[in-house]
């Protein structure tokens, strides 16, 4: 029972006032606006990525990026050793994650299209590229491809925007970017 209960008991039978249809059409027209520029935004606008997904074996998805890091190694970096890949232009990039880090660091070149495929090797990861703004949640037992076509150079920061366990803070890699 209300504190003012309606005066009729059957108030949805009882006629609208204007000022109330004139704003449900303004919702409404304005719901379909936002329902159709989403696909033009995503096409034209270039606003997502789109991406796929397929399921994959952890283990031979590993084999798979530590085959292609070893085919095109340009040199290798820091006190670790860790591989500088330059994939082919227009071709694949490999990259994993596993406690803790993106694995192996990418060189790119600027202005040409690259299919990277992510995918993790223990638990879920976010991948982030900064400082643009592509986000990619990497399962494990799923490979995440999507297109990427840099549009300047320089020194590209990924890293881990999903809390992974006590070493996510240290998880990061790195991707470059050159104009040759």
């Amino acid at each position: 029972m209300s504190i003012f209960p309606p005066t009729e008991r059957v108030w949805w039978n009882q006629p609208i006032e204007k000022t109330e249809v004139m704003w449900v059409t303004i919702a409404f027209v304005w719901a379909l606006v936002m329902f159709f520029m989403m696909p033009y935004w995503h096409i034209s606008g270039e606003q997502n990525l789109s991406n796929e997904a397929y399921k994959v074996n952890p283990e031979v998805y590993g084999e798979k990026v530590e085959a292609w890091a070893e085919k095109y190694t340009i040199r290798e970096e820091g006190d670790t050793g860790i591989p500088v890949v330059r994939p082919p232009a227009g071709g694949d990039v490999y990259m994993l994650g596993r406690t803790w880090e993106w694995w192996p660091i990418v060189e790119l070149q600027k202005g040409q299209s690259y299919r990277f495929h992510l995918s993790s090797m223990d638990w879920m990861h976010g991948w982030s590229l900064l400082p643009e703004n592509i986000n990619i949640q990497v399962h494990p037992n799923y490979e995440m491809i999507f297109t990427v076509k840099p549009t300047s150079s320089g020194e590209f920061g990924v890293i881990c925007n999903e809390f992974c366990g006590i070493g996510h803070h240290t998880m990061v890699g790195k991707i470059y970017v050159t104009d040759k």
